[in-house]
């Protein structure tokens, strides 16, 4: 175990002792360290990734999702010792990436957009430790049934599509719209919780003793 890995010695809950990786979560977002914590896992430092999230000329939804997992974690990497755990969420309709609404008027123009047809919904897990990179991609799909004008403006002004790619959440309010979803829930929120638990045990990191 190189210094640099930062290692923590834990028990499980079976008694067992191990060494992990110290874990930092390179998000601000607290739905995904309330995903985290359904799994067990806390991290030991939170540190949002700042970088450039606008798409590449003729990015497709699924590359622009993935680049952006990896840039959070590639940047993070340079400040940070150990485990270092980013993610991205990308709405898509047809070819079309929505990501987090700029206003209201945006966030309306969303809903209407994506009221009674289906969208996907892209979440990337990167994991970067040990000079390696080890990444997931989920897709969702989601139809939503069709909303009223009345419903999409409660809605906006209920404030829940702030800082919600596609400009609602799932998790909210906004699950009353869903007719339909087929793959991850968790990867909707904004974590999917099979693949990440997967990555960070591949690492060491597992769940913690309480």
């Amino acid at each position: 175990m190189t210094n640099h890995d930062n290692p923590r010695t834990e028990q499980t809950s079976s008694g067992v002792f191990h060494i992990r990786p110290r874990l930092v979560l390179g998000s601000a977002s607290p739905r995904r360290l309330e995903l985290l914590a359904q799994i067990g896992i806390v991290p030991d430092a939170i540190l949002p990734a700042d970088i450039d999230e606008t798409p590449h000329r003729q990015e497709d939804a699924r590359n622009y999702t993935r680049r952006m997992a990896r840039e959070k974690a590639a940047a993070l990497a340079t400040k940070a010792e150990g485990a270092i755990l980013c993610a991205d969420t990308s709405v898509t309709a047809g070819r079309r990436i929505l990501g987090k609404p700029a206003d209201a008027d945006e966030a309306r123009s969303f809903l209407r957009l994506l009221s009674g047809r289906r969208h996907r919904v892209l979440t990337a897990v990167a994991l970067a430790h040990a000079g390696r990179l080890h990444e997931r991609l989920v897709e969702t799909t989601i139809r939503l049934r069709p909303l009223s004008p009345a419903e999409i403006e409660d809605y906006v002004h209920s404030g829940e599509w702030q800082g919600k790619a596609g400009g609602y959440g799932i998790q909210g309010r906004a699950g009353g719209f869903v007719a339909w979803i087929q793959g991850s829930y968790t990867g909707v929120v904004g974590l999917p919780l099979a693949e990440t638990a997967t990555l960070l045990a591949h690492v060491g990191i597992r769940e913690s003793n309480p």
